[in-house]
């Protein structure tokens, strides 16, 4: 799930070179910049800094209809547009090895590209199995030559500082004319996002627990580790599994027992199962289930109702000072 088979990679690059593709709705050549990211939060960062100078690029969220990061293959129109922009802002993961290929055929060879976990370098965080989860069939690790990282980087509003200041500079690279006002809106955005990070840092002070409890995966590891909050979950954040075993599952439950947790977690995209199937292995059978969006995905419905990212990690502290019990 994490990569595109060659076959249809390298046919697909074919197809968006050929008359008549997806090239043709593309901005014509001395047209305004065009920019593509490929999930919300890298797009959303991106139009805060542009702010009232929105329309002077052409901005393209790849994965917008409820598109997982991590089960993404390109369309013929994607792989063009990517090839043909001016600036190009992706994680940088596992799940993005279909990058690779895709820049290296590239129209635009003087194309910014911005590799998030190139710009987060040594603070990233290799991916790590926590006591009681599912490891992945075959995944002991021996065989890998390179560590696997945790892709879930924009889950931290202190990492979030960091990738808007690259995003700024791009931006200002592109459109020089507009710097001034693309540093103002960083200016101003990034105390936003300072003032979010100390409310989640407030909130787990004051909390009388400590512990989060995931009945589903764990994309959460950089946001838990920037508040030094204790987590257990089911699966690691970017595991293709989906059925929890029985070893699993009676682990969950004992652990929600013995720290008396009175919520279990899961993200945006999960049917719960799991989730209800610990809770009925529980003593008191009585937990709430809550919902933490991850912003793996997002619909085009979500964008008309004003989802921004600051919002939905508004929305995650809300659930989050609820599971803690703050």
């Amino acid at each position: 799930m994490k990569r595109i088979a060659p076959i249809f990679l390298a046919l697909t690059l074919m197809a968006a070179t050929l008359p008549g593709c997806a090239r043709e709705e593309l901005p014509k050549a001395g047209s305004k910049p065009s920019v593509v990211c490929t999930i919300f939060p890298l797009y959303d960062w991106t139009r805060q800094i542009l702010g009232d100078k929105l329309n002077n690029v052409d901005l393209t969220l790849l994965l917008n209809n409820r598109i997982d990061l991590h089960s993404y293959q390109p369309s013929v129109d994607s792989v063009a547009r990517i090839s043909a922009c001016d600036l190009f802002v992706y994680v940088g993961g596992e799940s993005d090895g279909w990058v690779d290929d895709v820049l290296e055929e590239a129209m635009n060879k003087n194309m910014i590209v911005i590799n998030l976990l190139d710009v987060l370098g040594d603070a990233a965080k290799e991916e790590e199995l926590l006591e009681g989860m599912e490891e992945e069939p075959g995944g002991d690790g021996a065989d890998d030559e390179e560590p696997e990282y945790d892709e879930h980087i924009w889950l931290s509003l202190k990492n979030a500082q960091v990738f808007c200041a690259a995003i700024a500079d791009a931006l200002c690279s592109l459109d020089s004319a507009a710097a001034g006002e693309y540093r103002n809106n960083l200016d101003v955005y990034t105390a936003k996002l300072r003032a979010l990070d100390l409310e989640y840092q407030t909130a787990v002070e004051a909390a009388p627990v400590k512990t989060m409890l995931f009945c589903d995966r764990f994309p959460f590891r950089y946001l838990t580790e920037d508040y030094g909050i204790t987590p257990y979950a089911a699966f690691s954040g970017c595991s293709a599994e989906t059925e929890a075993s029985f070893d699993t599952i009676v682990f969950l439950a004992k652990k929600t027992d013995e720290l008396n947790l009175r919520t279990v977690i899961v993200t945006e995209s999960a049917d719960q199962s799991i989730a209800r199937t610990v809770i009925n292995n529980t003593a008191s059978k009585d937990q709430r289930i809550l919902v933490m969006d991850a912003m793996q995905s997002i619909t085009p419905g979500d964008l008309q109702n004003g989802a921004t990212y600051l919002s939905i990690m508004e929305s995650n502290l809300n659930v989050l000072k609820e599971a803690l019990g703050a």
